[in-house]
């Protein structure tokens, strides 16, 4: 048993590995064109809101594309799997996509190669963050998903580098280098993952044996007909905090430079940095989060992730000086750790059946970027209300809200008498 043990340990930390590349790669193209893209369309227009705008699209896109292609995955049986062969064709594609994007030569074709490259880039994405749930047990994909949110972390510093040592000498030559990233861990992935061979391909196999014919494959109008009909409400309430937290971290993010300017009155420049500090804070506590989850339970952890977070703004909001608002930011990227390591696994462990895991994790970005659309503005509308100086304070009193959705969640899950660890 001992070594039945230790070889599924391995098995787990390999596939780990593996996914965690693949979305190192996918994220390394990502945070390159978010850096350097904008620069591309500078050249064709003047605009800063037209700009902001075509940047917007991938988020748009993913809205509707992210849970479309979860659903597609899921009801897909090759003998390469569920997952692999959508990403065997659509990682090279992107790859192609995005080295073309700086030798466009129009504010047409540039916005033509962006559409094609958020619409692809929006398909494999989602599928390589449910091959978590596929491949690991419940136990194991907090601690998979902290490795997995670590490595897309990093490529933030990757994206930085290329641009600080790259693009000056070689503008074209820079895109470049994310391309071959990710064609080259394609061709990792191709030769070393089969998600034919997970355990969740298996269960849903085994699920469309004992289903009847016209059951065997599950539309996404079912999983949300499903979702919203049943009455166990845990995965509404679930998805309900996602939305509300989401929105109170993008506006502690995007709105933070106004903000440093306005309260603090630091330069353009010492406002956009007040976050660089909590962004490694966020990657130290990543892990631990995983490994509280596992001890303490998801859900408190999540919830304790979120007082901090709330705690920590307030606080922040007390104490406006920029050194008090970067200790704030860096106890509040902890907290945030908390939630954000865990309320995906926590989706993936309340889903009705293996068959609609990817369905699930297109829901849970859908659920994350609606938070990123509304949260800013929503606070953005309180500020215009009542000023600069109380905007941490409204942010954490709407990660408060997500705190009392978490509570009635552990209500409910103690009522069904289902152990706090989801």
């Amino acid at each position: 048993m001992a070594v039945t043990l230790r070889d599924s340990t391995v098995s787990h930390r390999k596939i780990t590995f593996f996914i965690a590349l693949t979305l190192f790669a996918q994220e390394s193209t990502w945070n390159f064109y978010d850096n350097q893209v904008p620069v591309l369309l500078r050249e064709h227009v003047t605009s800063a809101a037209v700009v902001g705008l075509l940047m917007g699209m991938d988020n748009l896109l993913g809205i509707f594309i992210q849970p479309w292609i979860g659903n597609r995955s899921d009801n897909t049986r090759t003998r390469w799997g569920r997952r692999v062969p959508y990403l065997a064709v659509g990682m090279p594609l992107a790859a192609v996509l995005f080295a073309f994007l700086p030798w466009t030569t129009s504010l047409v074709t540039l916005v033509a190669v962006m559409f094609l490259y958020a619409l692809v880039v929006n398909t494999i994405r989602p599928l390589a963050e449910s091959m978590i749930p596929d491949f690991l047990p419940p136990e194991r994909r907090s601690r998979a998903n902290a490795v997995v949110k670590i490595a897309a972390a990093l490529t933030i510093i990757v994206a930085s580098l290329i641009s600080l040592f790259v693009i000056d000498e070689h503008p074209r030559g820079a895109f470049v280098i994310p391309a071959v990233i990710l064609l080259l861990v394609t061709v990792v992935l191709i030769a070393k993952v089969r998600d034919s061979r997970s355990t969740a391909y298996q269960a849903a196999l085994a699920e469309d044996a004992d289903a009847a014919h016209d059951e065997a494959r599950v539309p996404f109008r079912r999983v949300i007909t499903d979702l919203v009909t049943d009455s166990d409400r845990r995965r509404l309430l679930l998805l309900l905090t996602v939305l509300l937290f989401g929105g109170a971290w993008f506006a502690s993010r995007s709105l933070v430079t106004p903000y440093g300017m306005e309260a603090l009155g630091l330069t353009r420049g010492e406002a956009g940095g007040l976050t660089l500090p909590s962004g490694i804070a966020f990657l130290l506590a990543a892990y631990p989060a995983a490994l509280c989850a596992e001890r303490y339970g998801r859900l408190r952890t999540m919830g304790v992730g979120i007082i901090i977070f709330a705690t920590a703004m307030a606080a922040g909001a007390a104490v406006q000086t920029a050194t008090g608002t970067v200790v704030a930011f860096c106890v509040a990227a902890v907290g945030a750790a908390g939630f954000m390591i865990n309320a995906a696994v926590a989706l993936w462990n309340l889903a009705p059946s293996s068959r609609v895991l990817g369905a699930y994790t297109g829901l849970y970005a859908v659920t994350w970027y609606l938070g990123g659309f509304g949260g800013p503005a929503l606070i953005g509308a309180v500020v215009d209300l009542t000023g600069w100086d109380w905007m941490l304070l409204d942010i954490g009193i709407l990660a408060a809200l997500a705190v009392l959705v978490v509570i009635r969640l552990g209500r409910l899950h103690r009522d069904r008498g289902t152990p706090i660890l989801t």
